[in-house]
């Protein structure tokens, strides 16, 4: 549940989680305990067991209503685009996906871009950027740039208008955010209504809370942080520079952002830090804080994924509906 005060203290205790979020995330523990570590069995493997549905996430459901088209990226690469979108879109919705960039498909969320849409309609974009170990960075930012900078050209011949809001989930939160700050500093481009950032990592130098979570198999563990970022960040970059880490960036000029968040989730502090930089930089923000919610939880069954999941579709209507 959400509070019109998100930084309630009782929304933080074991007191405010529900019976069904506390058997949902016990649930979890005894699935993914002693589960295989992707760094040991490599990313291919762990891509494709996700693809089978083995392991936290369900197996993906394949829209009948989606296409896929190419863009030319960054030196010629060639950026697939995965597209579900109604008659008549109000506007556009660039969709990064999540993995801890390593793992994840640009055609993973067909289901919740469908219900976007339909909640919506907003066109959603999928972009199926590069991933880690084999394409560090700054290969999956410039994708995620590429794309954008493709949408802002493009939109209005594609989609009939150029409204444009941008979000995801986890490292699609990360790569959203950095994505709004390139755009603005490098293509002079403020021009997106809303940013949907849900649980994203937005301090590669690690919060309190990514380094406190410690070993629960609650999905995401500070081992799995610590993996996750060596194979993105392998080359001894400044992990706090703020095209890694846009916590430390300069904010102004960001549009509206619904920050979306887990009171279970190592990336708690990321969101609750983001949310108030964001807001003394002089943008618009709003964060919905779920107690209980492991890092995820929108793709779990529940009432608690069901009311996020509502809060994010009503949150890009109204961006769009300002436009």
């Amino acid at each position: 549940m959400t509070s019109h005060n998100p930084f309630d203290p009782k929304l933080y205790g074991d007191d405010a989680i529900s019976t069904e979020t506390k058997a949902v995330n016990d649930g979890l523990i005894k699935l993914l305990t002693g589960s295989p570590e992707w760094w040991e069995i490599g990313a291919d493997v762990a891509r494709e067991t996700r693809r089978r549905g083995e392991g936290a996430f369900p197996a993906p459901v394949f829209s009948d209503k989606a296409r896929n088209i190419e863009i030319e990226g960054k030196g010629g690469h060639k950026i697939p685009l995965r597209i579900i979108a109604p008659e008549k879109p109000r506007g556009v919705y660039l969709h990064i996906h999540g993995g801890g960039w390593v793992l994840g498909a640009f055609d993973q969320q067909d289901l919740m871009l469908e219900r976007i849409v339909k909640n919506t309609g907003l066109a959603c974009v999928s972009v199926e950027y590069r991933l880690a170990p084999e394409h560090p960075y700054p290969t999956g930012p410039d994708d995620c740039e590429a794309a954008a900078v493709w949408l802002v050209k493009n939109a209005k011949a594609e989609f009939g208008t150029d409204a444009l809001t941008i979000g995801g989930e986890s490292a699609g939160g990360h790569l959203s955010a950095v994505t709004l700050l390139r755009m603005r500093d490098r293509h002079g481009y403020t021009g997106f209504k809303g940013a949907n950032l849900v649980f994203g990592a937005f301090d590669m130098g690690m919060t309190p809370s990514q380094r406190a979570f410690g070993n629960d198999r609650l999905v995401l563990r500070t081992l799995d942080i610590e993996k996750f970022a060596d194979a993105f960040l392998p080359n001894g970059e400044d992990r706090r520079d703020p095209d890694i880490s846009p916590i430390f960036a300069k904010l102004d000029g960001m549009p509206p952002a619904l920050f979306t968040i887990g009171t279970r989730d190592a990336l708690m502090d990321d969101s609750l830090f983001m949310y108030t930089r964001w807001i003394a930089a002089g943008n618009e923000a709003e964060l919905g804080v779920y107690p209980g919610g492991a890092h995820g939880f929108v793709a779990f069954p529940g009432k608690l994924a069901q009311e996020a999941n509502a809060a994010q579709d009503a949150f890009l209507a109204r961006a769009i509906g300002k436009s």
